[in-house]
């Protein structure tokens, strides 16, 4: 399979594509298999680019008043937002690993603060935490140290940094499915969120345990689904797993193997290796974070050196990119006074628009046109709202005239 049909597919796959665009934020998310949540913007930007009438409404709807999407720690120990039946399977086959790990570490930290059982102490702990959610609803973890000063006053080492011991709980219980994240404490750019009893924010919590195995192959067929072909690699870095694991997932789902330009092998769901159909041109300006920016280990079939440099972090962390038939031409910033500057490869800043969808090529005047387009739908967006990229492109400042 060559790099063409790769984008070909990745713009249909990801509704980047016009046509492909819808406004249930469900549908949105499940076809991505989950947003990224480490920035709060990301969840709402995402979803609206991919929308035929964005609004951030919809994505609030659904996150706090329908409660089709949650947020939850999965793959890497990173935060996200997923529909439900994604949800469990990354809990099952990603957070329990890291549930278990974290549960160890807060043991120890316990005892080295001078608790002499510290799993008993944990216990007690979570009961008068879920207790309290239940009976108030969806609270803050400031009002829950205020409401149980015996928690709250017992402080954990964590490197150079001490911490009340109820922050500690209420972590241990978020990566254990037992408590979810609820509306922000401030608006929708806010990334402090309250607290819920599980079953009380949503009947059945994130339901019945599943098999880690059955979990990672269901995680593994989304994957796929999505952001196939990719390697072993891929999907590796992407879940979070080991070795083992990875092809134990691949091997469940009986992924079939292709070969790729510029040599290795990527992995194909059984039912879908048929060629697909030119989806036409792609203009999307994605926020940093963008699952689609963020859902390979390998990217160089999508992204450039030039763009490489421009957009990501020496942590690897891509910030707001300008994608163009499949692949990012450039990054994007808001300014504080509400105008989105973009910047394309090989190319200078404007306080508009300007534009090269690859290192040297001209990009066209409908190029130009599109990205001009998706920069007002993001502006009329936002409207009064300013906001910080929490892991800025090396461009950004270049973008701000700083």
């Amino acid at each position: 399979m060559d790099d063409a049909e790769r984008r070909a597919r990745l713009v249909v796959r990801h509704r980047l594509v016009p046509h492909t665009r819808t406004d249930d934020v469900v549908a949105v998310a499940d076809d991505l298999v989950a947003l990224h949540s480490t920035d709060p913007v990301t969840v709402y930007l995402s979803a609206a680019a991919r929308m035929h009438t964005p609004t951030l409404e919809a994505v609030s709807a659904a996150l706090y008043d329908d409660r089709t999407l949650l947020r939850h720690h999965a793959m890497r120990r990173t935060l996200w937002v997923f529909g439900h039946r994604h949800a469990a399977l990354a809990h099952h086959a990603a957070t329990v690993d890291v549930a278990a790990v974290q549960r160890r570490d807060l043991m120890t930290q316990l005892g080295a603060a001078g608790i002499a059982d510290p799993p008993a102490w944990f216990d007690d702990a979570a009961r008068s935490v879920l207790a309290l959610l239940t009976e108030r609803g969806p609270t803050t973890a400031r009002e829950i140290g205020t409401a149980l000063p015996e928690l709250s006053g017992t402080a954990v080492q964590i490197g150079p940094g001490s911490y009340p011991a109820h922050t500690r709980v209420l972590l241990i219980l978020g990566f254990e499915g037992r408590v979810l994240r609820a509306r922000p404490t401030g608006t929708w750019i806010n990334g402090q969120y309250r607290w819920a009893a599980a079953g009380n924010w949503l009947p059945g919590g994130l339901g019945e345990p599943v098999d880690r195995r059955t979990a990672a192959a269901g995680l593994a067929r989304a994957y796929l689904r999505a952001f196939g072909p990719a390697t072993r690699d891929d999907l590796r870095w992407w879940a979070g797993w080991t070795v083992a694991t990875t092809k134990a997932a691949l091997a469940d789902v009986g992924a079939v193997p292709v070969s790729l330009d510029g040599g290795g092998t990527g992995r194909l769901l059984p039912d879908d290796v048929d060629p697909v159909d030119d989806p036409g041109p792609s203009v999307a300006l994605l926020p940093g974070l963008d699952p689609t920016t963020m859902g390979w280990k390998a990217r160089d079939w999508y992204l450039g050196p030039e763009a490489a440099a421009l957009l990501f972090d020496r942590n690897g962390n891509g910030g707001p990119a300008i994608w163009v038939d499949g692949r990012i031409a450039g990054s994007w910033v808001q300014r504080p006074d509400g105008t989105i500057a973009t910047r394309l490869c090989s190319r200078g800043t404007a306080a508009g628009t300007d534009s090269g969808t690859a290192p040297g090529a001209d990009p066209g005047p409908a190029v130009l046109a599109g990205i001009d387009a998706a920069a007002q739908r993001i502006r009329e967006l936002l409207g009064d709202v300013r906001f910080s990229v929490r892991y800025p492109a090396p461009v950004q400042k270049e973008l701000l005239g700083r």
